[in-house]
Order: structure tokens, then sequence, then C-alpha cells
């Protein structure tokens, strides 16, 4: 059976199953849990990272002597890239035939640019008949895919909708009368949307699933399905990631035809930009003047500090400002305004320290983050490799701290 064949059949397997009882979605219980971390695997860990890095070797190739588009090109020059890096190298070309990709690259490896230029490409090669759908787990990601997209299509007459939770669906509405090219969104927004009869699945070929592992793990599982099984025209799907674990793999192989495999880092690897190191909490010490302690310095000059709720991210960020730190927060009780302008104005320098729940943990992409505090635990080790990644980006060295409870003797 060849591939257009697979596809069919996979499709139509799909369509009878849009009218199944849909299965309650495991949202993530708000009250923090034991973190599934063991402490002895983190000490493994430390003060690896962040010296003596070593470069991978410059791709055999360069944008500028690809067969894009001339304006892609362009766009790609005017952002600095010159070279593509290694996930981006391997999915070009296949991604532009259409094929079905499975990447699975570590964090601030340029995962965003490996489906976008292909996406944008295939515009450019069938204005006509390519609509793509991408489908993200928070609004910072959607919002920075969004903003990408614009970047590498500029000056061109493809354009990009962004539809996240937070916004008045209203503007939504209104917004979706207008054509779009490239349609981006959380999947509960890009879901309400759809039953309001405003958004019509069944136009788009092309599926992206970015950070799907985490998409997953946020409980977002049944609103996805919703989404595959609405989507009778699809013809391409990419699904990104920096893990990929067995519960993950029977979707995979549900969904992907014949898909091209791209591994470009070791799974639960930290980058090797980013240089580890944890902080012994003994029993009765308060944290909290440790962590000021530490922060004070200098050296400390773009923070993101992790933690587990959102009333210890509030009660972290009001201490710190009490003492005259310059702090904000981001976490899912806050207005979608509220956490772009806490965003904005710690990319700009203007507020030190940003405190998060994981809704930060992936897809923020801030430049010169000098450090990340895991004030708290996280539950995975693939949230713990999520949060360092913040840092230490773009082959830039950072450096992560992880506060970790000691047992009394």
């Amino acid at each position: 059976m060849n591939y257009t064949k697979k596809r069919k059949a996979k499709n139509a397997a799909n369509k009878k199953r849009v009218g199944r009882s849909p299965q309650p979605s495991k949202r993530r219980n708000a009250k923090a849990r034991i973190s599934q971390i063991d402490p002895a695997m983190l000490e493994k860990m430390e003060g690896t990272g962040g010296e003596n890095v070593q470069q991978s070797a410059t791709p055999s190739w360069s944008y500028a002597t690809t067969n894009l588009h001339p304006a892609i090109k362009k766009n790609l020059e005017k952002q600095g890239y010159t070279h593509p890096t290694p996930v981006q190298e391997q999915c070009l070309e296949p991604a532009i035939k259409g094929q079905d990709i499975l990447g699975v690259a570590g964090t601030g490896t340029g995962k965003t640019a490996a489906f976008l230029i292909p996406v944008i490409q295939r515009l450019h090669m069938h204005p006509k008949g390519t609509q793509t759908l991408v489908a993200v787990p928070t609004r910072e990601l959607a919002l920075q895919v969004a903003e990408e997209f614009e970047n590498l299509a500029s000056g061109t007459r493809f354009k990009a909708a962004c539809f996240i939770g937070g916004r008045n669906i209203k503007t939504d509405l209104a917004r979706l009368r207008k054509p779009s090219d490239v349609v981006i969104g959380t999947p509960g927004r890009l879901l309400d949307l759809y039953r309001q009869g405003a958004l019509k699945f069944g136009g788009f070929t092309t599926f992206v699933l970015d950070e799907f592992d985490r998409m997953l793990d946020m409980g977002f599982m049944n609103d996805v399905q919703k989404i595959l099984d609405a989507l009778t025209n699809r013809q391409q799907t990419l699904f990104f990631s920096a893990t990929v674990d067995k519960k993950q793999q029977r979707l995979i192989d549900e969904i992907l035809v014949d898909p091209v495999k791209v591994m470009i880092e070791q799974q639960n690897k930290a980058a090797d930009t980013v240089r580890q190191q944890l902080i012994r909490v003994a029993p009765g010490a308060n944290k909290l003047d440790m962590l000021y302690d530490l922060i004070n310095d200098e050296d400390f000059t773009k923070v993101l500090i992790f933690a587990e709720t959102k009333r210890t991210v509030n009660q972290v960020s009001k201490k710190l400002s009490q003492r005259g730190i310059r702090s904000d927060v981001i976490h899912g009780n806050k207005s979608q305004n509220y956490r772009q302008k806490a965003l904005a104005q710690f990319t700009a320098g203007k507020v030190q320290v940003l405190v998060a729940t994981d809704v930060a943990a992936r897809g923020l992409d801030v430049t010169n983050v000098s450090h990340v505090i895991n004030y708290q635990l996280p539950q995975t080790m693939d949230s713990y490799i999520h949060r360092i990644g913040r840092t230490g980006r773009a082959g830039k060295q950072g450096q992560a701290f992880t506060f970790v409870d000691q047992s009394p003797n």
C-alpha cells in the first residue's frame, strides 16, 4: 500500500471514531504532587555542562544554497539563520515533499523553524492546496510560533492566525472571517471555535503537533484526538517534541504514516551548555533567605524561577519584591494580557526575576536567561530538562540551580 492509500485509510478510520463517547480529560491536579525525581540522579549531573562546550559540525550546506523560495532565504538571512540546525537539516527535504515527520530534539535546537520553513515553502509551491493547523500546549508557545511565522513569511502574502484561551472569543470569531494560510492555537480554544462552526478542520491538509509529549502530559490527549478525528483531509502530519516515551508511542504509530524519524539528542539529557548545581536545604533552613542570597549576586541578571504551585509562585515573587528584587509572575490564573506584559518586561530586562509554574517550562524562548532556579523539584525528569533548557540556548552558556530538601538525620 502506497503512502496516499495509507493516509486515506487512516483518515477513514479516524472519521469513524468521531461519534464515540469522549473520555474524561485528566487535567493536572492543582495540588503539588510528590516529585518522582530521585535527587541522587541530579547529583550525578551536578557540575556538568556549561564548560568546554563542543560545537556541532557546521552542516555541509547553507540556506543560501538551497532551492527555498527567495523570500524565505531573505527572511532567514535577516533573522541570522545561515546554516540549519541538525533538526532543521534533517527535516527540511522530507517535510517539503509532504512526508510525515517524527522530530525529537532537545530544547533550543530550532524545532519551530524545522516545521515552519517547510510549511511556508509548500505554501509557495501550492498556495491554494495547502492549509496548516498547528496545535501547541501553551499560550506562550502559540504566540511565539505565530511570531516566528511572521518573521519567516515577512514580505509574502501568506497569513497566520493565532487563537488561545484567555482572549475574547468574539474577537477570534471576527478574525476567522479573514482567510489564513496557517492557524496556530491551543487545543481548547481551537475546539471551541470548531464547535461554533467558525473553524472548519476539514480544510486543513497539514497538521503540526508541537511539544506533543507535554500536550499529552497536561491532559490534552482527548482534545488532540478530537482534532485529529475532524481533520478528514489531512495529508501530512508533523509531530515535534523534546522527548518520547512508551506511553506516547501508540498514538504516534496510530497517526503517522511511514514517518521520517529525526532523533537529534538523547532523551532526558540536559543541554551541554547548562551547568547544573544542587542547593541542599537543611531541615529548618529559611529557603527564601537562601534564594535571596543566591540571586542577589550581580551575575544573576535575568533569572527564571520555577515552583510547583500558583500559590508558591505568588508568595516567592511577593517576598522577593519586598526585598527590592524586581520580580513578576506567570501562571495559569493570570490573564493572557498580564502574562504577555510580564514576559515582555522580563525579556526587555525591566524585571530581573520571573517566577513561574511549568506553564513557562516550554515554548518560552527568552534570550540571555542567565540562570534557571528550581525552587521546588518538578514532578518528572522530563519537566526538569525542559525547565533548565530555558537557559544555555543557541549555543550560549547558562546555569541551573535546584533546591533539594534534605531529610532530617
